[in-house]
């Protein structure tokens, strides 16, 4: 499985979550069978999220990130809970690849002008909900504006997704570095100094370091410690049961008009595709359930 590794400065002063998650994107190009510019999209924002899911603190707690722009890509939606567990999908997993001049994926124009939208369900009350606008459409900086901008923390982020010339998943991973209350200026200065040197997300995955040497690099001159890690990966918690109490809540007259003009309803998964059938037979068993 994939791995998060969470790291603190010895001093307090700068905390940094870094993730492989080679296997879960690939496990989602797999599943929506996304083309280069859909995967870069979607990988970004698996990671990002799986990351925001770690730091949850209630173990019932799950994240939503959404970015909906106006690009031929459509929306982009990735799932977390408090384990870094993630899923997700995008609207056009067919989007036409562009590149930017220096060969990089144009993933800012598939994805267009937007809205992300953050949604942080605790377990306990009204979940909380964040919008921003989108700064790039490439994900990282729109999850670093987001964090400054929505909950006032100085936030560095850095995603990356490498394909090889066929457009399948090589790696993928991603950095997320906060600078946390006990900082000071001269705190601000080192880390700006760093990124200047950090190589990209892409290029120290391919180099093979693990997340814990990826924080490292961003945490250069501090010594460090690790706060926890986490296996993570592509995980989705539907199941029949769960589609037949969708169905359960409906009224009657609407569940008997279901069936298509073979007799069944056929339910899919945004999420991992699987599809479940129901017949007539278990239409009537639903309502009878319901009637007792």
């Amino acid at each position: 499985m994939d791995k998060i590794t969470r790291c603190i400065t010895h001093d307090g002063a700068v905390m940094v979550a870094a993730i492989d998650s080679t296997e879960t994107v690939f496990t989602a190009q797999k599943i929506h069978n996304t083309s280069p510019v859909a995967t870069a999209a979607l990988g970004r924002l698996l990671s990002a999220t799986s990351i925001m899911g770690a730091m949850l603190k209630n173990p019932k707690a799950t994240i939503n990130l959404q970015v909906a722009g106006d690009g031929e890509l459509g929306i982009v939606t990735a799932v977390a809970n408090s384990k870094g567990h993630v899923k997700g999908y995008v609207g056009n997993p067919n989007c036409t690849t562009e590149y930017y001049e220096n060969g990089h994926l144009n993933v800012g124009k598939a994805v267009g002008k937007g809205i992300l939208n953050v949604m942080r369900d605790e377990g306990s009350g009204e979940p909380y909900i964040g919008k921003v606008p989108l700064v790039s459409g490439e994900i990282a900086e729109d999850i670093a504006s987001y964090y400054a901008t929505s909950e006032q923390i100085p936030t560095v982020c850095a995603l990356g997704v490498l394909l090889d010339k066929s457009g399948m998943v090589l790696a993928s991973g991603g950095v997320l570095l906060q600078m946390l209350p006990g900082a000071f200026e001269s705190d601000i200065d080192r880390i700006e100094e760093n990124l200047k040197t950090v190589p990209s997300v892409t290029r120290m995955l391919a180099d093979g370091l693990t997340p814990v040497e990826m924080a490292e690099k961003f945490l250069k001159g501090y010594e460090v410690d690790v706060l926890d890690e986490f296996k993570v990966g592509y995980y989705c918690t539907c199941s029949k049961e769960k589609i037949e109490n969708i169905i359960a809540g409906m009224p009657e007259s609407e569940i008997l008009s279901l069936p298509d003009e073979t007799g069944v309803v056929k339910a899919g998964c945004q999420f991992c595709n699987k599809e479940y059938t129901f017949t007539v037979e278990d239409l009537k068993k639903l309502i009878d359930k319901k009637e007792k």
